[in-house]
């Protein structure tokens, strides 16, 4: 017995010495940026992150608490700062982990601390005002940045408490996403690597305009059968964007496209399901922002899908019924009766 447990300490004192631990900085103390940093601290990574805020800041490194996770308590090996310098000097990589609509303010404030450090991509969702993905707004801000994406169906909640989860590392530069492989990938975190970055930026993106949707579906109580068509037919509005932006087929029926689809719209934790109960029972959507209390990508990324739609000439019917009850009062089930009424199909995705 104890040659045996000898054999086995040996194994993990060798694993231990195979796995290169990192400095990471995160940029954003969100619930996602928490709890990637947990993941990270837990395997023995050094992981510092920006905050905005120093309340933020506070309960982080004072009470080893997020507020947006009251139930966990944040390990040893993380820090936080208000200071993007001090977060990124000496670092492996960035995790830029901050709403959409701030991708681009948030990297021309913190750009000229980036010496050679690759930039990951955890949000998702477009900029507004280009309809760019966000990695093609990194691009644009650091020309020759090394630019990756890591997504998939991942709640915050699950991921922060150590739930079995995967996700997909996303890379033109293959060395980039095995890197973000080895770093993240353990007993209870399964990373798969693709090079197909267009494909899963916007299927992450535009999954969360049909969680809003399937919120809406709940609240008026449409039933399991609306349910499942609602997910079917929007990932096939999915997957025809996605393909006109660049994106591969069999992208949008994996990880980062049905994956994710499926977790957002059957989930309570879904910000942006929730969001769109809230739209459905008479909310403005002042009010649902503040009774959410946390960025709702789906609300801030309806009308670019609708843009988008009209930019690459793809027919989204859904989304655009979706555009309809958010910015023009359209009534949710006289939506559902459009959807229904609409022309005769054949079933494709073409």
């Amino acid at each position: 017995m104890l040659f045996r447990t000898h054999i086995k300490i040996l194994k993990i004192s060798k694993a231990g010495k195979e796995k290169n631990m990192k400095k990471i900085a995160i940029i954003g103390s969100g619930s996602w940026g928490v709890a990637l940093a947990i993941h990270l601290a837990k395997l023995g990574n050094e992981v510092k992150i920006w905050s905005y805020a120093q309340e933020e800041a506070d309960l982080i490194n004072n009470e080893k608490k997020c507020m947006f996770l009251p139930k966990v308590t944040i390990p040893d090996g993380i820090m936080c700062t208000l200071s993007y310098e001090e977060a990124i000097k000496d670092t492996d990589f960035i995790l830029h982990v901050t709403p959409s609509k701030f991708t681009r303010s948030t990297l021309k404030e913190y750009k000229k601390y980036v010496t050679n450090q690759p930039i990951v991509i955890c949000s998702k969702g477009f900029e507004k005002d280009t309809l760019s993905t966000l990695t093609d707004v990194v691009k644009s801000e650091i020309p020759n940045v090394k630019v990756a994406v890591l997504s998939g169906p991942s709640h915050a909640e699950e991921v922060s408490v150590g739930a079995p989860t995967l996700l997909v590392a996303a890379s033109e530069d293959n060395e980039l996403a095995k890197m973000l492989q080895d770093t993240f990938m353990c007993e209870t975190m399964r990373i798969y690597t693709t090079n197909d970055v267009k494909g899963v930026e916007t299927g992450g993106a535009l999954k969360n305009i049909l969680a809003f949707c399937g919120g809406i579906s709940v609240q008026i109580g449409l039933g399991d059968n609306t349910f499942a068509a609602l997910i079917t037919r929007g990932l096939v509005e999915i997957t025809r964007l996605g393909m006109a932006m660049g994106g591969k087929k069999e992208t949008f029926y994996g990880l980062t496209g049905l994956g994710d689809l499926l977790v957002t719209c059957y989930s309570d934790h879904s910000r942006n399901r929730r969001a769109g109960k809230l739209i459905a029972a008479g909310k403005s959507i002042e009010e649902t922002k503040k009774e959410v209390g946390m960025v709702i990508e789906s609300m801030d990324n309806i009308d670019v899908a609708y843009e988008l739609g009209k930019k690459y000439n793809i027919d989204l019917p859904i989304a655009n019924t979706a555009y309809e009850i958010l910015y023009n009062n359209l009534d949710p089930k006289e939506a559902v009766n459009i959807l229904m009424t609409r022309e005769k199909k054949a079933e494709n995705i073409d």
